[in-house]
């Protein structure tokens, strides 16, 4: 196989490239004293809000003296309030950013936006990878070919290969993929630029996947391109990537929003509608003052190949122990090296499949659970930023929170019954603070749909006015359905990974075919369960207060016909054929999203 060469950099040439003014970032987007101020601003508004916060409910739920119980439920709210009070912020961060005028910040987004669209050749060579393991061979195939043939399109298409990283162990499996792959090199005149390579071994998982492509061919290109089997990006949001990337040769990591697919399934219809509207205000408010220490979602992003061999490594972090979610510590070890980690607020053509169902759903969050709690063996690394640092933290703590609020819930009935022998108990404050908290959580949802409405023609994207407002209020519900769902099934989770009973990384499912009511129940009963004791106790304790809680209750109840329902097939089609919850790209498909749906 011919493949060009990594442009060369001289160390003096390297020095004089790569070391901008110490009063900026390393790769100069930003002044150092600007992210600091944003850093304090950011700081001060969220501890501030949670010490307010906890301060309030300390006061509210300690009235006529603290108890064991009182002290537990403040404890619980304590650790369950940071996330969305940070979920807050950010959105209203961004949500200035994009509509707030004159008075506006002019984050480094305009910059690196700029640098994309400088119609510049390309001279660096990038590897485009696709990881598998198990998966639908055709499925993740038909998605790399259709990433190749739209890079093709391009002026840059010869600057790109094209690796298929295997660690599928199951013979069919394993026989389909090399015969797919031999097919599509048969037929394809770039065939010396796609290769097809399996591990006999899943050693390291999905990180040593990628580290072995890295550690072989890395020193033939400049930047990867990692992908998961469901992964599509256009070729003009990849091209525009790498010249940013070319522009700036001190980012060791960049990726812009990635966005649900177009879908059959309701589940993964109504979750990629909300993600869609949330995560630009969030990510917009989270890049203000994250800057050069930014996230990495571990797909669908470039990142610097020399720096990541030699700084990246996983290997004996966590005294030999395998790293999970690897994605979060190579993006800090990137930074500690001295490079950045940037996240572009804004949608270029990057797409992925979402979960079929709320089983599916639950599991990958499962997954993430799992790998995210190792991070508490790892936010003592020495070196690391104080962004970075909190980065790990708070992935940890997305997570315990979990828990919290889910304790919080199981202790509510002895609180009001605690509360109705109080005769001064102040039931105007509880109600307030339930509804603030309720509304932060809402935050980044309620955002996006004030993004939509004040961007001009956006609305329109969505189906129209009907059809958005109709989703947004469908969407919300879910939302709120989905959480307390999950909260029972991660907290159930939680204390089998405390006896040492952890889950397997297997492949995923992508399409939706429905769940049966008796697969829904011998999953969900534990939530149905806590659901209808908890209902039951409310309303014989307080009717009203059962009314109050449904909001956060309903979904304990609901959650086997939820399950069944939005998993359902039919469901699906009704709201597609309606544009129900579609996004833009249901109304107006780009060329690579149509060529999905006519290969499948």
């Amino acid at each position: 196989m011919t493949i060009g060469a990594e442009r060369e950099v001289t160390p003096n040439a390297d020095a004089a490239i790569f070391e901008p003014q110490s009063l900026t970032t390393p790769a100069g987007l930003d002044a150092r004293a600007t992210l600091a101020r944003r850093r304090r601003i950011a700081l001060t508004l969220n501890v501030g809000t949670w010490f307010l916060l906890v301060a309030i409910a300390a006061l509210t739920l300690a009235q006529g003296g603290l108890t064991v119980l009182s002290a537990a439920m403040v404890l619980c709210f304590a650790l369950g309030a940071p996330w969305p009070i940070l979920g807050f912020w950010n959105a209203a961060i961004g949500l200035w950013q994009l509509h707030g005028g004159a008075w506006r910040a002019k984050p480094a987004n305009a910059a690196l936006l700029a640098a994309g669209k400088i119609p510049t050749p390309l001279t660096v060579n990038t590897a485009v990878l696709m990881t598998l393991r198990n998966e639908d061979p055709a499925r993740a195939l038909l998605r790399l070919k259709i990433i190749k043939e739209s890079l093709d399109r391009t002026a840059d298409g010869a600057r790109f290969s094209y690796f298929v990283l295997s660690d599928s162990d199951q013979p069919d499996i394993v026989a389909k993929e090399e015969s797919l792959v031999a097919a599509w090199r048969a037929d394809d005149s770039d065939r010396e630029r796609i290769v097809y390579r399996r591990r006999p071994s899943n050693t390291a998982f999905k990180a040593g996947n990628i580290r072995d492509f890295a550690e072989r061919w890395g020193s033939q290109y400049e930047v990867m391109l990692p992908l998961d089997a469901d992964s599509l990006m256009t070729g003009e949001a990849i091209v525009g990537l790498v010249r940013i990337m070319q522009h700036y040769p001190r980012i060791g990591i960049l990726q812009s929003l990635v966005v649900g697919t177009p879908s059959s399934s309701a589940f993964a219809r109504i979750f990629q509608f909300g993600m869609r509207l949330g995560m630009r205000t969030y990510t917009m408010g989270q890049a203000w003052w994250v800057g050069d220490c930014g996230p990495f979602w571990g797909h669908n992003a470039l990142l610097r190949i020399k720096p990541y061999v030699d700084h990246c490594r996983l290997e004996d972090l966590i005294g030999g122990t395998q790293i999970l979610s690897h994605d979060q510590v190579e993006a800090v070890l990137m930074r500690k090296a001295g490079y950045e980690v940037r996240v572009l607020p804004v949608e270029t053509g990057s797409y992925e499949d979402n979960p079929p169902d709320l089983l599916e759903f639950m599991s990958r969050d499962n997954r993430w659970c799992q790998g995210n709690l190792q991070y508490l063996r790892l936010v003592g690394l020495p070196g690391l930023k104080p962004v970075s640092r909190f980065q790990l933290f708070w992935a940890i703590l997305m997570f315990i929170g979990v828990p919290a609020w889910t304790l919080f819930a199981g202790l509510l009935p002895l609180m009001l019954v605690h509360a109705q022998n109080l005769p001064d108990f102040s039931w105007y404050t509880a109600e307030v603070l339930y509804v603030v908290v309720l509304l932060m959580h809402l935050a980044p949802k309620l955002a996006g749909v004030a993004d939509a409405v004040l961007t001009p023609g956006e609305v329109n994207r969505f189906g129209g006015p009907a059809r958005f407002s109709l989703s947004a209020v469908i969407e919300i519900v879910f939302s709120l359905l989905v959480g307390s769902i999950t909260t029972v099934r991660t907290s159930i989770f939680m204390m089998a990974l405390l006896v040492k009973r952890p889950i397997s990384w297997n492949s995923q499912k992508r399409d939706g075919k429905g769940l049966s009511w008796p697969a829904a129940t011998a999953a969900l009963w534990p939530q149905l369960l806590f659901g209808l004791s908890l209902c039951a106790a409310l309303f014989a304790i307080s009717p009203v207060a059962l009314l109050w809680s449904l909001p956060l209750t309903a979904g304990y109840v609901l959650a086997v016909p939820f399950a069944v329902v939005t998993a359902s097939p039919a469901v699906g089609r009704f709201l597609r054929r309606r544009g129900i919850c579609g996004i833009p790209e249901d109304f107006a498909p780009s060329p690579e999203i149509r060529a999905i749906e006519v290969g499948h």
